[in-house]
Protein backbone atom coordinates (compact mmCIF):
# COMPACT_ATOMS: atom_id res chain seq x y z
CA UNK A 1 0.00 0.00 0.00
CA UNK A 2 1.55 3.52 -1.07
CA UNK A 3 2.42 5.47 1.86
CA UNK A 4 -0.71 7.51 3.21
CA UNK A 5 -0.93 11.41 4.39
CA UNK A 6 1.00 12.40 7.72
CA UNK A 7 -0.88 11.34 10.95
CA UNK A 8 -0.46 13.19 13.99
CA UNK A 9 1.03 11.87 17.37
CA UNK A 10 0.58 13.92 20.46
CA UNK A 11 3.18 13.27 23.20
CA UNK A 12 6.67 13.81 24.11
CA UNK A 13 9.95 14.20 21.86
CA UNK A 14 13.09 12.45 21.85
CA UNK A 15 15.61 13.73 19.57
CA UNK A 16 18.04 11.07 18.80
CA UNK A 17 20.92 12.55 16.88
CA UNK A 18 23.85 10.04 14.92
CA UNK A 19 27.02 12.17 16.15
CA UNK A 20 29.03 14.40 14.75
CA UNK A 21 25.82 17.40 13.94
CA UNK A 22 27.30 20.52 12.44
CA UNK A 23 28.19 22.75 15.21
CA UNK A 24 29.80 25.46 12.88
CA UNK A 25 27.96 25.73 9.53
CA UNK A 26 24.25 25.34 8.76
CA UNK A 27 23.83 23.34 11.95
CA UNK A 28 20.56 21.95 10.15
CA UNK A 29 19.87 19.75 13.18
CA UNK A 30 21.12 20.93 15.85
CA UNK A 31 18.77 24.65 14.63
CA UNK A 32 15.90 21.95 14.23
CA UNK A 33 16.29 20.53 18.30
CA UNK A 34 16.26 24.28 19.39
CA UNK A 35 13.06 25.17 17.11
CA UNK A 36 11.06 21.75 19.03
CA UNK A 37 12.63 23.15 22.38
CA UNK A 38 10.62 26.12 21.72
CA UNK A 39 13.04 28.23 19.99
CA UNK A 40 14.20 32.03 20.67
CA UNK A 41 14.78 32.66 24.73
CA UNK A 42 14.51 28.48 25.38
CA UNK A 43 16.03 27.40 28.42
CA UNK A 44 18.70 23.56 27.34
CA UNK A 45 19.77 21.92 29.96
CA UNK A 46 23.42 19.92 28.63
CA UNK A 47 24.19 16.99 30.09
CA UNK A 48 28.16 16.23 29.72
CA UNK A 49 27.84 12.74 32.18
CA UNK A 50 28.75 10.96 28.86
CA UNK A 51 32.14 12.66 27.51
CA UNK A 52 35.57 12.45 28.31
CA UNK A 53 36.75 15.89 27.23
CA UNK A 54 36.68 18.84 30.37
CA UNK A 55 35.05 21.85 30.76
CA UNK A 56 35.31 22.85 27.12
CA UNK A 57 32.35 20.48 25.82
CA UNK A 58 29.81 22.82 27.86
CA UNK A 59 31.45 25.70 26.65
CA UNK A 60 30.95 24.50 22.87
CA UNK A 61 27.34 23.66 23.45
CA UNK A 62 26.63 27.14 25.15
CA UNK A 63 28.14 28.89 22.38
CA UNK A 64 26.00 26.55 19.63
CA UNK A 65 22.53 26.72 21.58
CA UNK A 66 23.17 30.71 22.41
CA UNK A 67 24.29 31.51 19.01
CA UNK A 68 20.60 29.94 17.83
CA UNK A 69 18.88 31.74 20.17
CA UNK A 70 18.50 29.99 23.53
CA UNK A 71 19.46 31.35 27.08
CA UNK A 72 22.67 30.15 28.43
CA UNK A 73 22.53 26.68 28.88
CA UNK A 74 22.14 24.96 31.98
CA UNK A 75 25.31 22.99 32.53
CA UNK A 76 24.86 19.92 34.21
CA UNK A 77 27.42 16.89 35.04
CA UNK A 78 26.91 14.47 37.50
CA UNK A 79 29.99 12.13 37.59
CA UNK A 80 28.80 9.33 40.26
CA UNK A 81 25.58 7.77 41.40
CA UNK A 82 26.03 9.84 44.09
CA UNK A 83 26.17 13.34 42.23
CA UNK A 84 23.16 11.58 40.38
CA UNK A 85 21.41 11.53 43.79
CA UNK A 86 21.79 15.72 44.63
CA UNK A 87 18.26 16.89 44.73
CA UNK A 88 19.50 19.99 43.35
CA UNK A 89 20.83 18.32 40.48
CA UNK A 90 17.91 16.55 39.73
CA UNK A 91 15.51 20.22 40.44
CA UNK A 92 17.47 21.94 37.55
CA UNK A 93 15.49 19.85 35.29
CA UNK A 94 12.28 20.79 36.43
CA UNK A 95 13.06 24.00 35.11
CA UNK A 96 14.19 23.87 31.32
CA UNK A 97 12.27 23.37 28.27
CA UNK A 98 15.12 20.59 26.59
CA UNK A 99 17.78 18.30 28.09
CA UNK A 100 20.46 17.80 25.74
CA UNK A 101 22.70 14.85 26.16
CA UNK A 102 26.51 14.93 24.60
CA UNK A 103 28.54 11.54 22.90
CA UNK A 104 31.14 9.97 24.41
CA UNK A 105 30.40 6.46 26.48
CA UNK A 106 26.77 5.49 26.96
CA UNK A 107 27.78 2.68 29.16
CA UNK A 108 29.04 5.69 31.68
CA UNK A 109 26.01 7.97 30.98
CA UNK A 110 23.75 5.15 32.16
CA UNK A 111 25.22 3.63 34.85
CA UNK A 112 25.66 7.22 36.37
CA UNK A 113 21.98 8.28 35.68
CA UNK A 114 20.05 5.49 35.44
CA UNK A 115 17.38 4.63 38.50
CA UNK A 116 18.90 7.49 40.29
CA UNK A 117 17.29 10.92 41.30
CA UNK A 118 18.63 12.61 38.59
CA UNK A 119 17.45 10.13 36.05
CA UNK A 120 14.00 10.30 37.53
CA UNK A 121 13.72 13.68 37.16
CA UNK A 122 14.93 13.57 33.66
CA UNK A 123 12.15 11.05 32.61
CA UNK A 124 9.26 13.55 34.64
CA UNK A 125 11.01 16.46 32.82
CA UNK A 126 10.29 13.96 29.51
CA UNK A 127 6.63 13.12 30.63
CA UNK A 128 5.81 16.83 31.00
CA UNK A 129 6.92 17.34 27.46
CA UNK A 130 10.46 18.61 27.96
CA UNK A 131 12.24 17.97 24.34
CA UNK A 132 14.61 15.24 25.49
CA UNK A 133 17.68 14.33 22.68
CA UNK A 134 21.49 13.54 22.55
CA UNK A 135 24.21 12.89 20.17
CA UNK A 136 26.16 9.44 19.96
CA UNK A 137 26.13 8.19 23.53
CA UNK A 138 23.21 10.57 24.07
CA UNK A 139 21.21 9.19 21.31
CA UNK A 140 21.60 5.37 22.30
CA UNK A 141 20.79 6.02 25.96
CA UNK A 142 16.91 7.09 25.42
CA UNK A 143 16.04 3.18 24.57
CA UNK A 144 14.60 1.00 26.97
CA UNK A 145 17.52 -1.72 25.68
CA UNK A 146 20.55 0.27 24.41
CA UNK A 147 23.92 -1.17 22.90
CA UNK A 148 26.37 -0.98 25.33
CA UNK A 149 29.27 -2.03 22.99
CA UNK A 150 30.48 -3.77 20.02
CA UNK A 151 32.14 -4.56 16.97
CA UNK A 152 31.91 -3.04 13.23
CA UNK A 153 31.06 -4.63 9.89
CA UNK A 154 28.21 -5.27 8.08
CA UNK A 155 27.80 -9.45 8.35
CA UNK A 156 25.52 -9.92 11.75
CA UNK A 157 27.39 -11.99 14.02
CA UNK A 158 26.60 -13.95 17.34
CA UNK A 159 27.52 -12.06 19.92
CA UNK A 160 29.15 -9.17 18.14
CA UNK A 161 27.43 -6.66 20.22
CA UNK A 162 25.76 -6.75 24.10
CA UNK A 163 23.05 -4.83 25.54
CA UNK A 164 22.62 -3.35 28.43
CA UNK A 165 19.66 -0.76 30.47
CA UNK A 166 18.66 2.40 28.95
CA UNK A 167 16.93 5.39 30.51
CA UNK A 168 13.77 3.46 29.11
CA UNK A 169 12.00 6.80 26.73
CA UNK A 170 11.61 4.37 24.24
CA UNK A 171 10.17 1.24 24.73
CA UNK A 172 10.59 -1.73 22.06
CA UNK A 173 13.39 0.07 20.32
CA UNK A 174 16.88 -0.50 19.93
CA UNK A 175 18.86 2.81 18.76
CA UNK A 176 22.21 2.88 17.21
CA UNK A 177 24.53 5.71 16.29
CA UNK A 178 27.31 6.68 13.26
CA UNK A 179 25.63 3.94 11.93
CA UNK A 180 27.04 4.25 8.18
CA UNK A 181 30.12 5.78 8.91
CA UNK A 182 31.51 3.09 11.52
CA UNK A 183 29.96 -0.14 10.10
CA UNK A 184 27.07 -0.68 12.43
CA UNK A 185 24.53 -2.55 10.10
CA UNK A 186 25.80 -6.07 10.88
CA UNK A 187 25.75 -5.45 15.03
CA UNK A 188 22.19 -4.14 14.76
CA UNK A 189 21.36 -6.77 12.67
CA UNK A 190 22.19 -9.01 15.00
CA UNK A 191 20.32 -7.21 17.99
CA UNK A 192 17.01 -7.89 16.67
CA UNK A 193 17.94 -11.30 15.22
CA UNK A 194 18.04 -12.29 18.98
CA UNK A 195 15.58 -10.25 20.28
CA UNK A 196 12.75 -9.86 17.68
CA UNK A 197 10.21 -7.98 19.48
CA UNK A 198 12.64 -4.79 19.21
CA UNK A 199 12.92 -2.79 16.01
CA UNK A 200 16.39 -1.66 15.40
CA UNK A 201 16.98 2.10 14.09
CA UNK A 202 20.48 3.24 13.10
CA UNK A 203 21.13 6.92 12.79
CA UNK A 204 24.09 8.10 10.38
CA UNK A 205 25.90 11.17 11.79
CA UNK A 206 24.63 14.85 11.55
CA UNK A 207 20.93 12.73 11.33
CA UNK A 208 18.57 13.16 13.52
CA UNK A 209 15.61 10.85 14.35
CA UNK A 210 12.78 12.68 15.61
CA UNK A 211 10.35 10.77 17.35
CA UNK A 212 6.82 11.98 18.84
CA UNK A 213 4.74 9.67 21.33
CA UNK A 214 7.04 7.26 20.94
CA UNK A 215 5.65 6.25 18.05
CA UNK A 216 6.13 9.17 14.89
CA UNK A 217 9.61 8.95 13.92
CA UNK A 218 10.69 12.10 11.66
CA UNK A 219 14.19 12.25 9.92
CA UNK A 220 16.26 15.49 9.88
CA UNK A 221 19.77 15.78 9.01
CA UNK A 222 22.36 15.11 6.22
CA UNK A 223 22.48 11.39 6.06
CA UNK A 224 19.36 8.28 6.32
CA UNK A 225 18.07 6.54 9.44
CA UNK A 226 17.82 2.86 9.18
CA UNK A 227 14.93 0.93 10.77
CA UNK A 228 14.84 -2.80 10.65
CA UNK A 229 11.92 -4.68 11.68
CA UNK A 230 12.56 -8.28 12.10
CA UNK A 231 9.27 -9.31 13.08
CA UNK A 232 8.92 -12.04 10.32
CA UNK A 233 12.42 -12.73 10.44
CA UNK A 234 13.70 -16.12 10.06
CA UNK A 235 17.33 -16.64 12.16
CA UNK A 236 20.03 -19.31 13.87
CA UNK A 237 20.54 -16.81 16.51
CA UNK A 238 19.42 -19.30 18.77
CA UNK A 239 22.09 -22.06 17.77
CA UNK A 240 24.65 -19.97 16.14
CA UNK A 241 27.63 -20.76 18.43
CA UNK A 242 30.19 -17.62 19.32
CA UNK A 243 31.66 -15.14 16.58
CA UNK A 244 29.18 -17.36 13.88
CA UNK A 245 27.56 -15.53 11.03
CA UNK A 246 24.27 -15.50 11.59
CA UNK A 247 21.52 -16.77 9.00
CA UNK A 248 18.71 -13.34 9.10
CA UNK A 249 16.16 -13.50 6.53
CA UNK A 250 13.21 -11.68 6.11
CA UNK A 251 13.92 -8.85 8.29
CA UNK A 252 12.72 -5.67 5.96
CA UNK A 253 14.73 -2.48 6.13
CA UNK A 254 13.64 0.95 5.85
CA UNK A 255 16.14 3.87 4.41
CA UNK A 256 14.95 6.91 5.74
CA UNK A 257 16.23 10.18 4.44
CA UNK A 258 14.85 13.95 5.64
CA UNK A 259 11.89 14.49 4.52
CA UNK A 260 10.36 10.47 5.73
CA UNK A 261 7.66 9.77 8.40
CA UNK A 262 7.43 6.67 10.00
CA UNK A 263 5.40 4.96 12.25
CA UNK A 264 7.32 2.64 14.96
CA UNK A 265 4.19 1.09 15.97
CA UNK A 266 2.49 -0.03 12.64
CA UNK A 267 6.55 -0.65 11.54
CA UNK A 268 5.18 1.19 7.84
CA UNK A 269 6.32 4.30 5.77
CA UNK A 270 3.70 7.62 6.29
CA UNK A 271 5.00 10.57 4.00
CA UNK A 272 8.38 10.97 2.68
CA UNK A 273 7.97 15.47 1.94
CA UNK A 274 11.37 16.17 0.78
CA UNK A 275 13.91 15.28 -1.67
CA UNK A 276 17.60 15.79 0.03
CA UNK A 277 17.56 19.04 0.61
CA UNK A 278 20.36 19.11 2.92
CA UNK A 279 22.31 16.37 0.05
CA UNK A 280 22.15 18.78 -2.44
CA UNK A 281 22.83 22.25 -0.87
CA UNK A 282 26.47 20.41 0.17
CA UNK A 283 27.04 19.51 -3.51
CA UNK A 284 25.96 22.70 -5.17
CA UNK A 285 28.35 24.55 -2.37
CA UNK A 286 31.06 21.91 -3.04
CA UNK A 287 30.54 22.43 -6.52
CA UNK A 288 30.75 26.34 -6.86
CA UNK A 289 34.44 26.25 -4.47
CA UNK A 290 35.32 23.89 -7.36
Amino acid sequence: MPPGRLTPFSGSTLFAIGGAEDRTSRRVVLRDFVRRAGGKGARVAVVATASALGPEILDTYDEVFVGLGTAPVVRLRPETRDDAEDPALAGALDEVDAVFMTGGNQVKLAGVVVGTPFGAALKRAYARGVVVGGTSAGASVVSEHMVAFGSEGDTPRQGMTQLSAGLGLLPGVVVDQHFDQRSRYGRLLSLVARSPSLVGVGIDEDTAAVITGERLLEVVGRGCVFVVDPARAVTDAHLAEHGAPLLVSGAVVHTLPAGAHFDLVDRRLLSFEETHPAHQLLHQTEGDAR
